[in-house]
């Protein structure tokens, strides 16, 4: 087995796994959905081709600086007519209301994920594709750019997933407040845990999610 590292830094991210209209959640981890658009946007992968050969990578998080949960009110209108306001509904009709929408996401969190496949070749792509990304990457939203390159340059490893997770150096220095706590680490697991609804089943343009499960493990004795 073979693991790929990504780093995932950034002021804000947001991983949601159950936005529905207005209300824009945010999982306290990387979603495995969100991480992978990530790399199809480094491959230059359309969002109506298959993404069976990267669903299928098993995925783990160390959480290496805990993020602190916010959330943005946001409100939507338009002044097409003086003195009214209007927005455009998904049919492209306008119709004459404010939109408010509130929208969760995660602040100065910085992550480790793996993803760990039989395929080395597979994953090898995947690498250099990170270091010189076709698209933009960004952290759940287009607006939340990496402040980090999420490519590690030896970040493909010859190690099992939890192997990788638990040796690399950790990536940020913990708050004061997290000083002594050991580091959160979460792995996927073929039949067990706490299900999450991020498993991509079909091309993203189709948006059809499925479930995994994950596991949680404290990550001690990982080197600084």
């Amino acid at each position: 087995m073979s693991t790929l590292l990504l780093r995932l830094s950034a002021p804000m991210q947001s991983w949601g796994t159950t936005s529905r209209f207005d209300e824009r959640d945010s999982q306290l981890e990387p979603s495995k959905s969100g991480v992978i658009g990530l790399l199809c946007a480094a491959l230059g992968r359309d969002r109506s081709q298959p993404v069976d050969d990267l669903a299928s990578l098993t995925m783990g998080v160390r959480v290496d600086r805990e993020g602190l949960l916010m959330r943005d009110y946001q409100t939507a209108g338009g002044d097409r007519d003086p003195g009214k306001k209007t927005v455009r509904l998904a049919s492209g009709k306008l119709d004459s209301r404010t939109v408010v929408s509130r929208r969760y996401y995660l602040s100065d969190a910085v992550f480790l994920v793996g993803l760990e496949g039989k395929d080395r070749s597979l994953l090898a792509r995947l690498h250099e594709a990170l270091r010189a990304p076709v698209w933009p990457l960004y952290l759940g939203r287009k607006s939340f750019p990496p402040a980090e390159s999420v490519y590690l340059p030896d970040g493909l490893r010859d190690q099992s997933l939890r192997e990788a997770l638990m040796s690399w150096p950790r990536l940020a220095k913990p708050r004061k407040a997290d000083r002594d706590r050991p580091l959160r680490l979460i792995l996927e697991h073929p039949s067990e845990g706490a299900m999450r609804m991020d498993q991509p089943l079909a091309p993203f343009a189709v948006r059809r999610f499925g479930p995994r499960f994950v596991v949680w493990e404290d990550a001690v004795d990982v080197p600084f």
